[in-house]
């Protein structure tokens, strides 16, 4: 028995049972109670143990399921892509089209016949009132057209995110959001000192009760195409997620980054809703232009956040997006782009038919709730062996070590042949049984 110890020797002494292989990966760690008992110390104290295990990247906790070992980063060696040394790629959410860069050179070619001289100048957040018009001309959806002089510009969405999260939250504040959410907004939170407060999540989205429940004066969500559930809230849902924000005086910020691939519905509760949105799922990911649209009282306090978070966008970038804008350039791109992101759905839901994938139809990605047998870090790695790579719940799990047992796959970065072919390796996979990967 271990008696009185420091948490972080039992961590160590579970840490070399992994590495000598006694331990393997997806093997379940015993409940913390039933440890505590059995080797004879405080139940926080194994609670600290298990913590510190998931912190080293050892282990990962699974909601309502425990604490197992993580799976090791796969090898390098593929067994699936061509070349041998590449890999399918499911984890790269976004989709650039082959005819692409045809459809966005004529007004790259516009500006050099122009010499230049426009996109050189500096620009403000604001912008230019030709940019704001094209920009809420854009963002339009579900009968909900944003004025454009609330329009506030950065250099990408994740930007725009940022601004808003600074201008609603104070250091030390707290900032309500999906329990699995866009990873990047945990580092966002990270850097800004605020505390992001996870909010339960069922097949209809946020629980209003959890908002009301939470105490927090803000919230980040994803009600069209959450990213990575994949899900749209219904409209009994949104209506009493507006009542509640409404009633309790909460800020909403809203990331409608793939709203344009959805059904087209407005902002949650628009009078106290921060909608950020950008070009690059619209575009490329190189191709960059946030979007920030505060309510009226609001503006200021988002333009002075971006300002000071050195997120302005630069001229060049506004001047190129304001011209996609406003030819029809982007609306073209993003047509195409929603056929082939309903295409792609069609052949996730052909060829995993009978496992419990959820997603909309016209998503760039699914979230496939994984078999029982299966933990979701094992079959990444075992995914991986086979040249495939997809992302674990736990990178979108803002509590680290709390993770449902799925797998989010990005359906539109790879061709539809390599993708098909993948997706049968990865139903293969899925109808086996975890103990047929064991590794010596």
């Amino acid at each position: 028995m271990w008696g009185a110890v420091d948490y972080r020797d039992i961590a160590d002494r579970i840490a070399r049972d992994i590495e000598a292989g006694r331990l393997k990966a997806g093997d379940r760690l015993p409940p913390q109670r039933g440890f505590a008992r059995a080797h004879r110390i405080a139940a926080s104290t194994a609670a600290r143990a298990y913590g510190e295990l998931v912190r080293r990247g050892l282990a990962v906790g699974e909601v309502g399921r425990g604490t197992f070992v993580r799976a090791a980063p796969p090898p390098a060696e593929p067994a699936l892509a061509e070349p041998a040394d590449a890999r399918v790629d499911l984890e790269f959410n976004t989709c650039v089209l082959p005819e692409q860069a045809e459809l966005l050179a004529p007004a790259l070619h516009d500006l050099v016949d122009r010499g230049f001289g426009e996109a050189m100048a500096p620009v403000g957040v604001r912008g230019t009132a030709p940019a704001r018009e094209a920009a809420a001309r854009t963002m339009t959806r579900g009968g909900w057209s944003p004025d454009p002089r609330r329009v506030v510009f950065t250099g990408n969405g994740r930007q725009a995110i940022a601004a808003a999260v600074a201008a609603l939250v104070p250091v030390g504040g707290r900032l309500g959001v999906e329990a699995v959410t866009y990873p990047v907004v945990k580092a966002i939170a990270t850097r800004l000192g605020v505390t992001l407060v996870p909010l339960p999540v069922d097949e209809a989205g946020v629980l209003p009760r959890a908002v009301r429940a939470s105490g927090v004066r803000a919230v980040y969500l994803q009600p069209v195409l959450h990213n990575p559930l994949g899900t749209t809230a219904p409209e009994h849902r949104r209506a009493e997620l507006a009542e509640v924000v409404r009633e309790l005086d909460v800020q909403v910020v809203e990331d409608a980054v793939y709203a344009f691939l959805g059904p087209g519905l407005p902002p949650l509760a628009p009078e106290r809703t921060t909608v950020v949105d950008g070009l690059s799922k619209r575009l490329a990911p190189g191709l960059t232009l946030g979007f920030v649209v505060p309510p009226a009282d609001l503006v200021d306090r988002v333009a002075a956040a971006a300002r000071s978070g050195g997120w302005t966008a630069g001229r060049f970038a506004l001047t190129a997006a304001t011209t996609w804008m406003s030819d029809g350039t982007v609306e073209s791109v993003v047509d195409r782009k929603r056929t082939l992101a309903a295409r792609r759905q069609h052949l996730a839901r052909r060829h995993l038919a009978g496992f419990d994938v959820r997603s909309d139809p016209g998503a760039f990605h699914c979230w496939w709730r994984l078999p029982e047998r299966w933990r979701a870090e094992t079959f990444v790695a075992a995914a991986g062996r086979r040249g495939i790579a997809v992302t674990p719940a736990a990178a979108f799990a803002v509590v680290p070590g709390h993770a449902p047992n799925a797998v989010r796959l990005a359906l539109a970065s790879t061709p539809a042949e390599v993708l098909t072919r993948a997706l049968d390796v990865l139903a293969a996979l899925a109808h086996g049984h975890p103990e047929d990967e064991a590794v010596d």
